[in-house]
């Protein structure tokens, strides 16, 4: 990590919703799913805020280094109909070794639809596959 990620760094992404990030659209074999209206479905919005904070992150990491969400703590408080603009604000508001904690907020044209923080890790690149391809191997062996 480089000393210029610290609290205090912030971000912004813009993101047009798209008709395939609407609710029916999250997980097509689900009928629950495919039963709802056709808005921004909260697990895409959970995408679009980890997104908004990888981009706030851009050049302030190692080479080999890289962010994993591993906390989501938002509200969805108003829907998003497809080819709406949302606006995603991040303020990373907390570092404390590789854990990072951003304050986020997202919005369209009509409202605040979310807000909250997320918490996400920087890891070692090569580590973590290897890490990975330990627990798959170990897997496949157990099958």
């Amino acid at each position: 990590m480089k000393d210029t990620l610290r609290p205090g760094l912030t971000g912004r992404l813009e993101y047009l919703v798209p008709d395939g990030r609407t609710v029916p659209h999250l997980l097509p074999e689900s009928k629950e799913f495919g039963a709802l209206p056709d808005v921004l479905a909260t697990g895409y919005l959970v995408g679009i805020v980890e997104w908004a904070c990888m981009r706030a992150l851009a050049g302030h990491l190692d080479d080999g280094e890289a962010t994993l969400g591993v906390h989501i703590d938002i509200s969805h408080d108003a829907p998003t109909p497809p080819g709406t603009l949302v606006t995603v604000d991040v303020e990373l508001i907390r570092v404390e070794g590789r854990q990072l904690k951003f304050s986020v907020q997202a919005r369209d044209d009509d409202a605040v639809i979310s807000r909250g923080t997320h918490g996400r890790a920087v890891i070692d690149l090569r580590r973590f596959q290897a890490r990975l391809l330990a627990r798959v191997t170990r897997t496949e062996r157990l099958s």
